[in-house]
């Protein structure tokens, strides 16, 4: 924090417009967000949010998931993912039970209506998804999620 005698150099508007045109954040933040947009008005007639469809295809596995397993496949944090599964679990969509090998742990996995909904939302994910890859054209979407997996 600076004090009152010191003086603060202004930043040129120039400056602002860089940023705006050049920041790679802001622009993968604003691609993620139209993504989510287009993904949720996509499933909202049947009740899902492309958020819940990661989460539950995340969970979709032969064994249970660990807390730990989802958090770090969807890159987010428990505080976060214990938010959004209490949604889905309260929906009957999932279910939480204690690790027998961890008592402090949970192990997650999708009830059968759970699976069906699922069942009923991935046709329209896949058809969303092969509108925004033909609009991206010839190895676009390929080429950008491999750009995109590469950042750390």
């Amino acid at each position: 924090m600076l004090s009152n005698s010191e003086t603060v150099e202004l930043i040129p508007f120039s400056t602002t417009l860089l940023v705006r045109d050049t920041c790679l954040c802001l622009h993968v933040q604003r691609a993620a967000r139209a993504l989510a947009r287009r993904f949720d008005t996509a499933m909202k007639p049947i009740g899902l949010t492309n958020g819940q469809f990661s989460l539950m295809m995340a969970l979709n596995r032969p064994q249970p998931a660990t807390m730990g397993q989802v958090a770090s496949v969807l890159a987010m944090d428990r505080t976060t993912l214990t938010a959004a599964l209490k949604v889905l679990e309260r929906r009957g969509l999932v279910k939480s039970e204690n690790d027998p090998k961890d008592r402090r742990g949970k192990l997650l996995k999708l009830t059968a209506d759970g699976m069906s909904m699922l069942s009923a939302a991935l046709p329209i994910w896949k058809r969303v998804h092969a509108e925004i890859d033909a609009e991206l054209g010839d190895g676009g979407s390929e080429g950008l999620r491999k750009r995109l997996v590469a950042v750390k």
